[in-house]
């Protein structure tokens, strides 16, 4: 499959690029190119950026959680019939799994879907020295997939220079550079960026980037580039699953200002596996969407809208109702916190919860558990004895008094662990985050018991309606 791609990637985080990304897709879109993009990583808040600019779902690739088949399957499949499909990494272009691999890193992934990479360089005190800089990234790995180079926080007097020099030195395409843009700033919280609807005119900002990226980049020669990257081979790896049930389920999923951490692909997973999404809101909404077969409580800032959150009772009342009459339910992080009897909240105070679970979500002042873990089970889980080794990963500032026990997490290249998760035959609840195409027997056991529990209340209803 031919799939012009580029791949944006930086030497460090905080050199600018997701606000270059998001500046460049709103070029291209604005262009009138059916454009795609794609975050490297665990990643929930730079794909809701992308998504705004280019009026479409972007994804993740990860190939800590998919290998590099299944990656590049998930590429092909979201990239098809797209002009140009664009990548943003993630951290330093080289740092990957335990902070000692290249694993699951950037380059990683631009060596596993074979992509040109572009590297953004934050040249701000440097002139000479970026050559230097840049022949390390460019000899570190012979296989770098480098092809190109943008300045960020470049003055237009020195970039003539620069550009001679590194293309005369170090043979490398300069692809242009970014002037300082203060009213263009994207501004970060605990858990990463703030979310794009917290921006005041955040459509205004992007269309003036673009503006400022058109004048400043050198736009046709980084098409031409995306152009060249090789076609990729367009084939379903057999660890993909073609599991479907033999009727649909509804699941409820919890979507609002406090849970909005999702991966596209676990939704699309679902919904070949016969799952019907409905979305609700754990703030506004005061019941469940009617006929609900399962329940999914993603993560988000649960801790920001504590005192909402306690204050709709009746939606607390009726899933810790329905979870303890047996609905299936998978939660992690932001979505265990809230099934808590109390939490947290950012301000101090702690806020009644639903209740599903003993004990207190509470703040700590620096990540607990951070990164890429694997899990293995300890019990038995929504029916299954074994799902085996489950990829997974951990961020957040909040502990628990009670995080579960029930599965092992292990880090990558360490001898660290720990338990966690409770698991029983209706529920996965803990901080853990799922992509499910790491482990396609997560969600197909979770829809299978949906769907039996939906068997047994149309049973039920049935019954009653006969009495």
């Amino acid at each position: 499959m031919k799939i012009p791609r580029i791949l944006l990637a930086a030497g460090s985080s905080g050199s600018g690029k997701t606000l270059i990304t998001c500046g460049l897709l709103e070029a291209l879109v604005e262009r009138g190119l059916k454009t795609t993009s794609f975050k490297c990583g665990p990643d929930y808040i730079d794909p809701m950026f992308h998504s705004r600019v280019i009026g479409t779902k972007s994804r993740n690739l990860d190939t800590f959680f998919t290998g590099s088949e299944v990656t590049k399957y998930l590429l092909t499949r979201n990239a098809r019939d797209c002009e140009i499909a664009v990548m943003e990494g993630v951290m330093g272009f080289y740092d990957g799994v335990a902070g000692t691999t290249t694993t699951a890193s950037a380059y990683d992934l631009a060596k596993v879907t074979d992509t040109p990479v572009i590297l953004i360089v934050n040249s701000r005190g440097m002139s000479v020295s970026l050559a230097a800089y840049v022949k390390g990234f460019l000899e570190y790995k012979k296989d770098s997939h480098i092809k190109g180079v943008i300045f960020n926080q470049m003055s237009p007097m020195l970039y003539p220079r620069m550009k001679k020099l590194l293309e005369e030195e170090l043979g490398v395409a300069v692809l242009g550079y970014v002037p300082k843009v203060e009213d263009c700033v994207i501004e970060s919280r605990h858990l990463g960026l703030v979310l794009p609807d917290e921006i005041p005119e955040l459509k205004d900002r992007l269309h003036k980037l673009a503006g400022v990226l058109e004048e400043t980049l050198d736009i046709d020669r980084i098409l031409e580039l995306a152009g060249e990257a090789p076609d990729l081979l367009d084939a379903k790896p057999e660890s993909v699953t073609d599991f479907r049930l033999s009727e649909p389920v509804r699941i409820g999923v919890a979507e609002d200002e406090a849970f909005c951490f999702f991966y596209a692909d676990n939704f699309r997973l679902l919904g070949e596996m016969g799952a019907e999404i409905v979305p609700f809101s754990p703030m506004e909404d005061k019941q469940l969407p009617d006929d609900l077969d399962g329940l999914l409580l993603y993560g988000g800032y649960p801790e920001l809208n504590g005192k909402k959150l306690e204050q709709n009772t009746t939606m607390k009342d009726m899933i810790r109702e329905k979870l303890k009459a047996g609905m299936p339910c998978m939660a992690e992080c932001g979505g265990f916190m809230y099934l808590h009897e109390e939490m947290e909240g950012m301000d101090g105070n702690f806020y009644q919860m639903a209740g599903v679970i003993p004990g207190k979500a509470y703040r700590t002042p620096k990540l607990s558990r951070f990164g890429y873990v694997t899990l293995t089970q300890k019990k038995p889980a929504l029916g299954m004895e074994d799902f085996g080794e489950i990829p997974a990963h951990e961020f957040h500032y909040f502990d628990s008094e009670n995080c579960g026990g029930d599965f092992h997490a292990a880090k990558p290249e360490s001898k660290r662990g720990w338990d966690c998760i409770h698991g029983t035959d209706t529920m996965l609840a803990g901080f853990p985050h799922l992509y499910y195409y790491g482990n396609p027997e997560v969600p197909k056991a979770f829809l299978k018991k949906c769907l039996a529990y939906k068997k047994q209340r149309c049973s039920c209803k049935q019954e009653g309606q006969e009495e």
